[in-house]
């Protein structure tokens, strides 16, 4: 039976009315901003269902933003977000969608700058998030991890090589999740981990595999 913190039981510290409307919101957008990288400079959002019904009169938007722009959930500057100095070098906008095939506060970000990616994502409740998937590929990220995020050509033994660079650097793995479309063509990868690894790591891993995408996703502060 897997432990539940305290977190897990009581609504996270935060600013705003709803823990899955605001302070998801937020979370989500901190996720994003980690994948992504930090240099965002133009991004289209895209709410889904109750997000896109309630999601103004809740904080969402300004959550989504603020967490793009590295804020925490209880940081006072959510509530004028639109109005701070960091939107200057922001390009944004919002559309509003219905889709019951998708979770009932689902978000796409579409970046649309120097680093372009789409990355779907929902908010599950009490704060908690889950990153479903990244362009065409199919991930599982809950930002609970250090995580190591890697879209590569599928080639024989690339894991493996992976995972040895991994132990080499005293990092343990506490999950692996890998989709591919089809066989030879390319796959996403993410492996979460119990504790941190270095820079120098990401660098071998990069090197040895030549991926066409790869990140070093740091677990989210509540």
């Amino acid at each position: 039976m897997n432990e539940a913190s305290i977190l897990d039981i009581i609504s996270p510290v935060m600013v705003g009315p709803s823990s899955s409307h605001t302070a998801g919101a937020v979370r989500l957008g901190l996720i994003a901003r980690n994948i992504h990288g930090e240099n965002i400079k133009k991004v289209k959002i895209i709410l889904y269902n109750s997000y896109a019904q309630t999601g103004e009169g809740h904080g969402t938007d300004k959550g989504l933003i603020a967490g793009l722009l590295g804020y925490k959930p209880d940081s006072t500057i959510i509530k004028d977000i639109f109005n701070s100095q960091d939107m200057v070098s922001l390009e944004y906008r919002f559309e509003f969608r219905e889709n019951f095939a998708k979770h009932p506060n689902a978000v796409d970000f579409i970046f649309e700058d120097d680093n372009p990616m789409t990355i779907s994502a929902q908010s599950i409740g009490g704060g908690e998030i889950k990153v479903c998937k990244i362009n065409e590929f199919d991930v599982s990220l809950d930002g609970k991890f250090n995580s190591i995020l890697i879209v590569m050509g599928d080639k024989l033994g690339a894991i493996a090589k992976i995972t040895s660079i991994i132990q080499k650097y005293g990092a343990n793995i506490a999950t692996l999740n890998c989709d591919r479309k089809t066989r030879g063509q390319n796959a996403s990868l993410v492996i979460s981990l119990d504790n941190e690894i270095s820079a120098d790591a990401i660098e071998e891993i990069k090197k040895e595999i030549s991926p066409h995408l790869i990140r070093y996703v740091k677990k989210l502060e509540y």
